[in-house]
């Protein structure tokens, strides 16, 4: 059994080695450029921060803090790799696919393109919509709430974590069109298949959008909608892709089945 598996195994690893090193690549390259990109990260901080001033005569504006020793180099380091990872994604989804192609048709193996820019840029599009949209209204809420009493000073190690969770997770939510897409071409979901699974795909997205996102019902629901808008859009994608079959011609299938199978029971008992 394992002389069957190992030549996965290394493929895997070969697969697996490109995508680290790639990672590793662009970490340094993005290490390079960290002020800037901490600059865009704090940008909706600073922006909340300064409502603080706005709403209470009796706060003063919030700040930026560290509490630990070398606690700007560990953000510079988180930041950088919070970055690397975008920059590498192109790279790491090829892997993936390079990986999965040996199982797929040649007329599959042409979608490579399609995935992985599909891929990127709807990766991209999620952490756009979080940092446009989402953070200045979570952050004006979050910060802003309760300065009238309590001066907010804030660790940047637990923002930029707080930040890069938001990010990662509109970003991977966002990828359900190119999944569904890719489970089309493989035949293994159409699109009446999708409309029957829509009450329980509702329950999950709330239960996601719980998990990827911190724990306040705003954050929850700026993703919860849009996921709930990107599924209604993956199932126009799949019906153009692998449209279910009309329902006569199902039952005409069904029905074939039920002839087969009663033939082969007449000859058993014969």
């Amino acid at each position: 059994m394992f002389d069957e598996i190992k030549p996965h195994l290394i493929e895997l690893r070969k697969r697996l080695a490109i995508s680290v090193s790639s990672l590793f690549v662009m970490f340094f390259v993005m290490f390079y450029f960290h002020e800037p990109i901490l600059e865009w990260i704090v940008a909706p901080l600073n922006s909340a921060l300064m409502e603080v001033g706005k709403v209470s005569l009796h706060a003063a504006d919030g700040m930026v803090t560290t509490n630990q020793v070398g606690g700007a180099f560990f953000v510079a380091l988180k930041v950088s790799f919070f970055a690397a990872i975008i920059g590498a994604l192109p790279i790491i989804l090829a892997q993936l696919w390079a990986f999965v192609a040996p199982a797929l048709y040649a007329n599959e193996k042409k979608m490579v393109l399609p995935f992985i820019l599909g891929g990127t840029i709807m990766f991209s599009i999620g952490v756009l919509f979080a940092y446009y949209i989402v953070t200045p209204f979570g952050f004006d809420f979050l910060i802003t709430f309760g300065s009238f009493k309590f001066t907010p000073l804030i660790n940047i190690e637990d923002y930029v974590g707080f930040f890069t969770k938001i990010m990662f997770g509109f970003g991977i939510a966002f990828e359900l069109p190119v999944f569904a897409y890719f489970l089309a071409i493989l035949g293994m979901v159409n699109d009446r298949q999708m409309i029957d699974f829509f009450r329980y795909a509702i329950v999950l997205i709330f239960i996601v959008a719980a998990l990827l996102t911190p724990p306040d019902v705003l954050t929850q629901l700026l993703m919860a909608l849009p996921l709930t808008l990107l599924y209604g859009a993956s199932i126009l994608i799949v019906r153009a892709v692998n449209p279910a079959p009309p329902l006569e011609e199902e039952d005409a299938e069904d029905e074939d089945e039920d002839e087969d199978e009663d033939e082969k029971t007449k000859k058993i008992e014969n």
